[in-house]
C-alpha cells in the first residue's frame, strides 16, 4: 500500500540542484521525524495546534484521512499521466518523490516499479529525503535517482541519532552521480550550523552542499537569506532559494 498526500503538477522545482526545472511532484504520506523546531504552525482536523516543517500535512497522521491508499503503482501512473498530457510526448518531464518520508516506502514493490517506471522511460527522477533510514541499492535503475538529501540540522529538535545516519549518505552518495545534501537554516542558527555541517561533511564522500533560508513565507525567506548566502560564501557551500515559497509562500499544489 503507498499512501499519497498529493500529486500535482506541472510547475517548478522550488529547491536543491535543479531548481526551475518543470517538474510533477508525488508527495507521500507519513515521516520519521516531526521536526518542531522548524516552528510552522498549523491546526489539525481535531483542532489541536502544533508546530513542525511547512509540510506538515504529509507528516503528522492526523491529516492521513485526507491521504489516499494506491494499492498498485499503476494507479498513480494514470493519475500522473493527466498531468503529463499537458506537455507534448516527447517532453520527459521531471518526476519528483517527496513526502513526508518517502524512503519509509523504498522496500516496497510497487514503490520500486514506480522508480522503475520513470526511470526506464526516460524521466530525471529526484527522492527529497532527509537520508536517516536505511537502504540498499540492488538495481541498476536505483543508481540512476538524484538524491536530495535535507539532512536535519538540531535547530529540527529531532535527536542527533536520529537524523544522523553516515552509513546511509555514503551508500547514497558511493551508489549515485548527482545526489547532493541541503541544510535549511536561519540567520539565528549560522555558527552552530556551520559546525554542524562540517562534522557531518568529515565522515562521509565529497559532496555538492546547498544552504536554504529558513521560513515558510517570502517574508521570513526575506530575513534569512542574506545571512545564507554570505555563509555560503565563506564556506564554500552553494547557495539556493526556496524559490516555490517565495512566489506561492507555503501555498499547496503549486
Amino acid at each position: 500500500m503507498l499512501e499519497i498526500n498529493e500529486i500535482f503538477g506541472p510547475t517548478i522545482q522550488g529547491e536543491g540542484k535543479l531548481v526551475g526545472t518543470p517538474s510533477i511532484f508525488i508527495r507521500f504520506g507519513k515521516c520519521n521525524f516531526k521536526c518542531e523546531g522548524f516552528q510552522v504552525e498549523y491546526e489539525t482536523p481535531s483542532g489541536v495546534k502544533k508546530c513542525a516543517c511547512d509540510s506538515y500535512y504529509a507528516v503528522d497522521t492526523e491529516f492521513k484521512d485526507t491521504w489516499t491508499k494506491y494499492k498498485s503503482y499503476d494507479e498513480i501512473v494514470n493519475e500522473v499521466d493527466i498531468l503529463l498530457s499537458k506537455y507534448p510526448n516527447n517532453y520527459k518531464i521531471d518526476i519528483v518523490i517527496t513526502g513526508g518520508e518517502p524512503l519509509l516506502y523504498w522496500n516496497k514493490e510497487e514503490f520500486q516499479k514506480l522508480l522503475k517506471h520513470y526511470i526506464e522511460n526516460g524521466h530525471k527522477v529526484t527522492i527529497e529525503t532527509n537520508a536517516s533510514l536505511n537502504l540498499n541499492f540492488e538495481f541498476d535503475y536505483q543508481k540512476k535517482i538524484l538524491f536530495s538529501m535535507s539532512v536535519k540540522l538540531s535547530n529540527s529538535l529531532e535527536p542527533l541519532k536520529k537524523r544522523i545516519n553516515k552509513e546511509t549518505l555514503t551508500k547514497i552518495l558511493t551508489n549515485t552521480k548527482e545526489s547532493y545534501l541541503k541544510f535549511v537554516i536561519g540567520k539565528d542558527f549560522l555558527n552552530d550550523a556551520k559546525t554542524e555541517i562540517n562534522s557531518i561533511l568529515e565522515d562521509i564522500p565529497k559532496c555538492e552542499v546547498y544552504l536554504m533560508p529558513l521560513g515558510d513565507t517570502a517574508d521570513e525567506i526575506n530575513k534569512n537569506c542574506e545571512e545564507v548566502i554570505n555563509m555560503a560564501i565563506e564556506n564554500g557551500f552553494k547557495y539556493c532559494d526556496r524559490l516555490h515559497i517565495r512566489v506561492w509562500n507555503n501555498k499547496r499544489g503549486v
